[in-house]
C-alpha cells in the first residue's frame, strides 16, 4: 500500500464514520505511523507502507472510528507554538484557549507598562500545562504557578515543563481551587475550569464526552459549579487591581459575570466564530 493510498482510505473510512475534519485526521494519522512531517505526504505519495506500517496504520485507523481523538493516539497537541503531551488523563488544549493567552498578556502590558515588575501569575485547573507554559514561554521573568486536583495531569504538566525546558520557571503543585495556596497574592489568576453542563451532554461531540476526562469537561447540571467555587476564592486570592482571566462556555457569559458584580473593567472576548470565549475582570 502506497502513502497516497493509505491516506485517501482512511479519509473514506472517516467520512463513512462521520470522524471531523476526515482529510486531516487521514493525513495526520497515516503520517504518524511513517514518523514523517507533514511535506512528505506530497514529496513521496508513491511511499510503500511496509507489513508491520499496514498493521499499525489499520489498529489507529480503527481507534479513530470509534471516537478516540487523534491527539490520544499520536500522544501530541501544538498549543500557542509548543509542542505537548497529551493522554486521556488530560483536556485536549484547544485553539480557542489560546484566547486566554491573548488576553493576560494584553492586560500585563496594559497594567503594568507604568510600573514593570516581576508579576505572580497561577493556572487554575492546569491539566496539560498548556496555558502556564505558554505564558512562561513569553514571560521569563514571571512567577507562574499551575494547579490541578488530579495527580496524572500534574505528572503530565510536569513532563511538558521539562521537555520544553521550562521546569524551573513553572511550579505545579496538587490543590482543589486555589486551597493550597493560603494567603498566597496573585496578579493574575487564569483558569480554563470545566463548563460544561451535565444537562447539555447530549451537544458534546462523541470524542469530548467518551474520552476526555470528566472532571475537566463537566461542572454540574449548568456548567457553573466551579465558578461558584472559584470567584470567590480568586478575590481573595488577588492583589489589588490584579485580573481574573479564565475561558467560558457559549451560553455561561450572562451567569459568570453575575458572578462577578462588584469587580471593575468587565470585559469579553470572542473568538473568531464570533463566541464569548473569555471574560477578564479586575479586582477593585
Amino acid at each position: 500500500m502506497q502513502l497516497k493510498q493509505a491516506v485517501e482510505r482512511a479519509y473514506e473510512r472517516f467520512v463513512e464514520h462521520e470522524v471531523p475534519s476526515p482529510r486531516l485526521n487521514a493525513e495526520q494519522l497515516v503520517l504518524f505511523v511513517l514518523g514523517r512531517e507533514h511535506a512528505y505526504l506530497y514529496a513521496h505519495p508513491e511511499h510503500e507502507f511496509a507489513a508491520d506500517e499496514v498493521a499499525r496504520y489499520e489498529e489507529i485507523v480503527a481507534q479513530r472510528e470509534r471516537g478516540c481523538p487523534t491527539q490520544y493516539i499520536t500522544g501530541h497537541q501544538e498549543f500557542w507554538g509548543l509542542d505537548l503531551l497529551v493522554s486521556p488523563a488530560v483536556l485536549i488544549p484547544r485553539p480557542e484557549t489560546e484566547h486566554v493567552v491573548e488576553t493576560v498578556l494584553d492586560l500585563v502590558l496594559d497594567s503594568y507598562k507604568e510600573n514593570p515588575r516581576n508579576i505572580r501569575i497561577v493556572d487554575v485547573g492546569t491539566g496539560s500545562g498548556c496555558i502556564a507554559l505558554a505564558l512562561s514561554s513569553e514571560m521569563p521573568k514571571a512567577e507562574i504557578h499551575g494547579c490541578d486536583i488530579s495527580d496524572e495531569a500534574l505528572e503530565m504538566a510536569r513532563i511538558n515543563a521539562a521537555r520544553l525546558a521550562l521546569g524551573q520557571r513553572v511550579l505545579f503543585r496538587k490543590s482543589d481551587l486555589l486551597g493550597i495556596y493560603g494567603d498566597m497574592k496573585f496578579d493574575f489568576v487564569v483558569s480554563n475550569p470545566p463548563y460544561v453542563g451535565e444537562d447539555e451532554a447530549d451537544k458534546v461531540q462523541r470524542q469530548v464526552k467518551e474520552y476526555e476526562p470528566k472532571v475537566a469537561v463537566f461542572s454540574g447540571k449548568q456548567g457553573m459549579d466551579i465558578y461558584r467555587r472559584l470567584i470567590p476564592q480568586v478575590k481573595e486570592a488577588l492583589n489589588s487591581g490584579g485580573w481574573f482571566v479564565t475561558e467560558i462556555g457559549f451560553s455561561t457569559e450572562a451567569q459568570v459575570k453575575d458572578l462577578l458584580k462588584g469587580w471593575v473593567e468587565v470585559r469579553t472576548t470572542a473568538d473568531l466564530q464570533g463566541i464569548p470565549r473569555v471574560v477578564a475582570a479586575r479586582k477593585a
